[in-house]
């Protein structure tokens, strides 16, 4: 087996496991590790089955353990300090039944075969021995792996009624193994797909992270639609689909084939707003679509796509700094199209943002989706990089105290004189708190409005 993965997690895993087999005990490495190592992939953790029970885990390793779901036979072991590293112990376990298509009513402490058999899919239902290096395998998980075929173990129907959020997570594995869907798991997976609505909307919201942060976004989001999972989590993605643009670089393809490799643009490793951004876009298209003169237009679909965003974001109860800055990525994905044509002022205040370096990345493959040119997008990182005109967001020359200092009377219009000083500033027309008021002077005099 080869020995990638995180080392902390993994010596804490192999400790783990020694020493509850020293007690007395069985333990096995389990579950998507065992399909990671398998593959030749680094695990991002480790997951320990044990028939001790939480009781035993706990009298074992004592101050280290955490009770995260004893409930359900489940604690958590921390490693030092040092390595921050932590591994869920589990007691082999059989489920009741699943009421609320989430949790099991009960649950009965078993055997390793009856907990394999209550597990997803039958690439995350194997066991190894990290002592003796065998796969422990009673669901026929290493045989799908070798075929690269996603198989539920069981009944597809019941393990997808027992936790609603697998429908999501068929999909995620699919893609981001390669796998082709079993038949019989497919067609539960279509069937069942609208039910995925009951789960809760923070989970759905975490799988949709997973999906969108890895580089088979657009694997799995093809897939999504075609088993009817677009329509159940996000629908107004549907109306993208057929809405033909005859974009130059996919010709023949819609809107939904634009987005998709705008997906598939992206730099490797987004971050789920930009991800999430880049997936809505052009959300706003549909609703605003009019023709003028034969002419397709989408008159402010930015903005009309922002706010479809901000509601699909709110529904997915994500955090507020997600959905501000996903909200905000879609409004302003079109705004550097004609970045050196912008006044000095607005292009050095979109560049000061905090958000920028995703903006320009979903600008730039939005850009190489559309017409393969990425001049604007080039100037702009070359803009940032090289100041060619000064810093881009200096502190503000002048203040509302200043402006009272000055001799005006306080008032709403400072907010405009303020921006409009502001504006100079950046446009380089003044360059000093001096100057900055000399200007502001020649323009009241000019409209008749004079200081006190």
């Amino acid at each position: 087996m080869p020995s990638s993965g995180t080392e902390a997690s993994r010596h804490l895993a192999t400790e783990i496991v020694r020493k509850l087999r020293e007690a007395g005990h069985t333990a096995l490495w389990a579950g998507g590790c065992v399909r990671d190592l398998l593959l030749g992939l680094a695990p991002s953790d480790y997951d320990v089955a044990t028939d001790a029970t939480p009781a035993q885990v706990t009298a074992l390793f004592l101050r280290r353990t955490i009770q995260v779901g004893a409930a359900f036979g489940v604690v958590r072991v921390r490693g030092s300090k040092l390595t921050g590293a932590e591994v869920e112990v589990a007691t082999f376990r059989s489920d009741g039944a699943y009421l609320d298509g989430r949790h099991p009513e009960s649950v009965v402490f078993s055997t390793p075969r009856a907990d394999a058999e209550r597990r997803d899919f039958t690439i995350n239902g194997m066991f190894y021995d990290p002592m003796s290096g065998e796969v422990i395998d009673f669901v026929g998980g290493q045989a799908d792996l070798a075929a690269k075929v996603l198989r539920a173990i069981g009944d597809p129907a019941a393990r997808f009624g027992e936790d609603k959020l697998r429908l999501l997570r068929a999909v995620r594995f699919a893609a981001r193994f390669g796998l082709t869907i079993d038949p019989a798991t497919l067609g539960a997976l279509r069937a069942m797909a609208a039910q995925v609505t009951v789960v809760a909307a923070e989970r759905i919201a975490q799988e949709l992270r997973r999906m969108l942060v890895h580089e088979s976004r657009a694997q799995a989001f093809e897939l999504a639609l075609d088993v009817g999972l677009v329509k159940a989590v996000l629908p107004p993605l549907l109306a993208i689909r057929g809405l033909f643009q005859g974009k130059p670089i996919q010709p023949e393809g819609d809107l939904w084939d634009h987005t998709m490799l705008v997906l598939k643009l992206l730099p490797p490793d987004p971050s789920f707003p930009l991800a999430f951004a880049s997936l809505l876009h052009d959300i706003g298209k549909p609703p605003t679509k009019a023709i003028h003169n034969g002419r397709m237009s989408f008159h402010n679909h930015e903005q009309v796509g922002s706010r479809i965003a901000d509601d699909l974001c709110r529904k997915l109860k994500l955090s507020n700094a997600e959905r501000e800055r996903t909200c905000w990525l879609v409004e302003y994905h079109q705004y550097l199209g004609e970045a050196k044509r912008l006044r000095e002022s607005k292009l050095k205040r979109i560049l000061a943002q905090p958000g920028i370096e995703e903006l320009l990345a979903l600008h730039r493959a939005d850009a190489l989706a559309s017409s393969g040119g990425t001049e604007q997008i080039d100037y702009c990182e070359y803009y940032l990089r090289e100041q060619p005109t000064g810093p881009i967001n200096p502190p503000p020359l002048v203040t509302g105290h200043d402006l009272v200092r000055h001799g005006l009377n306080p008032g709403a219009h400072f907010a405009e004189i303020l921006e409009r000083l502001r504006e100079a500033q950046l446009e380089r027309i003044v360059n000093s708190k001096r100057e900055a008021l000399d200007w502001l002077d020649r323009t009241l005099e000019e409209r008749g409005i004079l200081p006190r």
